[in-house]
C-alpha cells in the first residue's frame, strides 16, 4: 500500500465522510460504511531531482516505530475538513474522535460530529460497529492485529478508521517509496509541544506532519491538501495523548442494551 493512500486516510476528510452520513432510523437491510478519499490526480510539474531529504523521510520511519512500540494508549483527534462547493467556496467541518488502544489486538474508537456519533469496539475476537442515536449494530468475527483490523475493514467493508496510519506506519504496510519532495520545515509549537516540521508531496497531495521533538516522536498535527482539486482543500488533524491511560480491558467488549437490534454488515462489490 501507498503512502498516498495511507496519508489521505488520516485525513479528516475521510473521517466526516464516513461518520457525516446520519444513523439508520428505520431498520435497513444492511450497514455498508463507507469513507473514500477523493481521487487525487497527479502532480502537473515534475519533481526536482534530489527533493527528498532521507533525514526528513528517517523522522516519520522513526516516529513509526516510536508508534509500534506503544501497548497501552489513548489519544484524542480533533479534526476538520474542507468541501468545495460548485462556485468554489469552501465550507469546513469538523468533528471528533477518541481512541483507546491497547495493542495488538484490542481497539475502541468513538467519533462525534454535530448531528451523529460511532462507536467501533474490537477485543481481539470480534469487531462491532455501533449506532447509540438508533440502538443498531454490526458484529463480525475476527482474530488479528488492529493493524490487521484496519486493511480488513478498508476491504472487506469500506469502512476507514480516523487515524488509521498510527497503526500501519513502522510497518511493511507503509513504505515511503513514491515520496517526489520531503524536508524538513524547521520547528514550530503544536500547543505547548515544541514540533518539528516536515513536508511532503507525493502523487496528487501534499502533507504535512508536526513531531514531537525528543527521543519519542509522536505526531502532534497533521495536514492534508488535496492536489487533483484546483480548488485545493485540506483536512488538518490535531492529536492529544494520554500515555498513561486509566480504561479498563472491558471497553474492548460491546455489550448490547436491553432492545437493541443487530443488522448485518454488508461487504463491499468487488469492481
Amino acid at each position: 500500500m501507498k503512502l498516498t493512500k495511507i496519508s489521505a486516510l488520516l485525513s479528516s476528510v475521510v473521517l466526516l465522510g464516513a461518520c457525516s452520513t446520519s444513523p439508520p432510523t428505520t431498520p435497513p437491510a444492511a450497514v455498508s460504511s463507507a469513507g473514500t478519499a477523493a481521487a487525487a490526480a497527479p502532480a502537473s510539474s515534475a519533481p526536482q531531482q534530489n527533493a527528498v531529504d532521507p533525514a526528513a523521510v528517517q523522522a516519520v520511519k522513526a516516529m513509526g516505530a516510536n508508534l509500534q512500540s506503544l501497548r497501552r494508549y489513548a489519544v484524542s483527534l480533533d479534526l476538520t475538513g474542507e468541501r468545495v462547493l460548485s462556485d468554489g467556496q469552501k465550507l469546513m467541518h469538523s468533528a471528533r474522535a477518541d481512541l483507546q488502544v491497547a495493542l495488538p489486538s484490542r481497539i475502541r474508537v468513538q467519533t462525534f460530529t454535530p448531528t451523529s456519533q460511532r462507536v467501533m469496539y474490537y477485543d481481539g475476537k470480534k469487531v462491532t460497529l455501533q449506532f447509540p442515536d438508533s440502538d443498531y449494530y454490526s458484529s463480525v468475527d475476527f482474530s488479528g492485529t488492529v493493524g490487521e483490523l484496519v486493511g480488513r475493514l478498508r476491504a472487506n467493508y469500506g469502512v476507514e478508521l480516523p487515524a488509521a496510519d498510527l497503526f500501519l506506519l513502522g510497518t511493511p504496510a507503509a513504505p515511503l517509496d513514491d515520496l517526489q519532495s520531503a524536508m524538513n520545515a524547521g520547528q514550530a509549537l503544536v500547543g505547548d509541544t515544541l514540533c518539528d516540521h516536515y513536508a511532503f508531496r507525493q502523487s496528487g497531495i501534499d502533507w504535512q506532519i508536526w513531531l514531537s521533538t525528543g527521543a519519542n516522536p509522536l505526531p502532534q498535527k497533521l495536514v492534508v491538501t488535496n492536489l487533483g482539486d484546483e480548488a485545493r482543500p485540506q483536512s488538518t488533524t490535531t492529536f492529544h495523548w494520554d500515555l498513561k491511560p486509566s480504561f479498563a480491558d472491558s471497553s474492548f467488549t460491546f455489550v448490547p442494551r436491553a432492545g437493541a437490534k443487530s443488522i448485518d454488515m454488508v461487504p463491499v462489490k468487488n469492481q
